[in-house]
């Protein structure tokens, strides 16, 4: 089997977020941004509105340091805000994200209230380049179960569609990296990185919305990744290898896939559930629908081919010629024929 462990290396520094550039110019927004919102809250308690305290918090990628540059341009950044308040005060939870939007509407063109958070929108060109998510949370010192609380709904839709979640992503993100340092972190990094450029050029641009979270992917990847590489007499890994890490986490997510009736298709479909650890009620892929499911699932059929003849390759260029395929060009080729 070719080695080809230095050309994920280069993959992903390639394709991972530069803490020296893009991170420090998100960075940079992310301060402004939570000015503006500081002015603009208080001018609203000023006109008498009653507006709790809250407190800003990273979460996400940019939190646990597995961010991808995305290929589209458009970087991105997850900012939390934790209200202090009780959802029970509040059972319209787009009131307070209208707080929110409010003290920052103006602060860019284009600043819009979505389902899951509100988003500030940096444009070039009338072309999005940089955008900073902002989820807006219920504290669980408020609320009598001690749960936190994520604000989901929008104007325009219905009462129903508008509720408060449980969900508390700074314990996620604890969960998830914990036990995890050293050259096992660094693996469980690259691996998530590589399947989130992944998602994006094979899934993304032909299931939109529907395609699995990043959030999903990474959760698979706590779930069932496997660290891997050559070990020495020991136990203690010497050379990783992510080639074979990548190829045995497909293989198990695809091991996951479960028939279930769905009631409202009045039909059988096969799927992946992947659910949160802090609660695991919650499936990550529970947006998606049967068709992109399966869209999904081929998607992996694919990628667990392109690993496995890449492991079976008898040198490096046939082995990264086959990665290619699914990871795009910017996945090293070697010279030759």
């Amino acid at each position: 089997m070719a080695d080809v462990q230095k050309y994920f290396v280069q993959f992903d520094e390639a394709i991972r977020f530069d803490r020296d550039h893009e991170k420090q110019i998100l960075a940079e927004k992310r301060e402004r941004i939570l000015r503006k919102l500081s002015e603009g809250i208080k001018r609203q308690r000023v006109e008498g509105v009653k507006i709790p305290s809250y407190e800003p918090f990273n979460q996400g990628s940019y939190a646990m340091n597995i961010g991808v540059k995305p290929v589209d341009g458009d970087f991105d950044i997850d900012v939390g805000l934790r209200f202090d308040l009780s959802k029970a005060d509040y059972p319209d939870p787009v009131v307070v994200k209208s707080w929110v939007h409010k003290a920052l509407n103006g602060h860019t063109r284009k600043v819009d209230v979505r389902r899951t958070c509100v988003t500030v929108f940096y444009q070039e060109g009338g072309e999005d380049i940089y955008h900073v998510d902002l989820a807006i949370y219920s504290s669980g010192e408020k609320n009598a179960d001690g749960k936190d609380y994520i604000a989901k709904g929008k104007p325009g839709q219905t009462a129903d569609e508008r509720r408060w979640e449980p969900s508390d992503p700074q314990e996620l993100q604890n969960v998830i990296m914990s036990g995890r340092s050293g050259e096992d972190a660094q693996q469980f990094r690259r691996v998530i990185r590589v399947l989130k450029r992944w998602k994006e050029l094979r899934l993304s641009k032909h299931h939109g919305r529907a395609a699995p979270k990043g959030i999903a992917l990474t959760v698979a990847a706590h779930r069932w990744l496997q660290v891997w590489g050559k070990k020495d007499a020991s136990g203690k890994i010497t050379n990783y290898d992510d080639l074979g890490a990548l190829s045995r986490l497909v293989a198990q997510m695809l091991s996951k896939f479960e028939t279930v009736w769905n009631a409202e298709e009045r039909r059988s479909v096969s799927r992946l559930r992947i659910e949160n650890p802090v609660s695991t009620k919650y499936d990550f892929c529970s947006n998606m629908s049967s068709e992109s499911m399966l869209g999904f699932k081929a998607g992996l059929e694919d990628l667990l081919a392109a690993l496995k003849r890449a492991e079976g390759a008898v040198d490096a260029r046939a082995a990264c010629k086959a990665l290619r395929e699914q990871l795009g060009e910017d996945f090293p080729l070697p010279e030759g024929r």
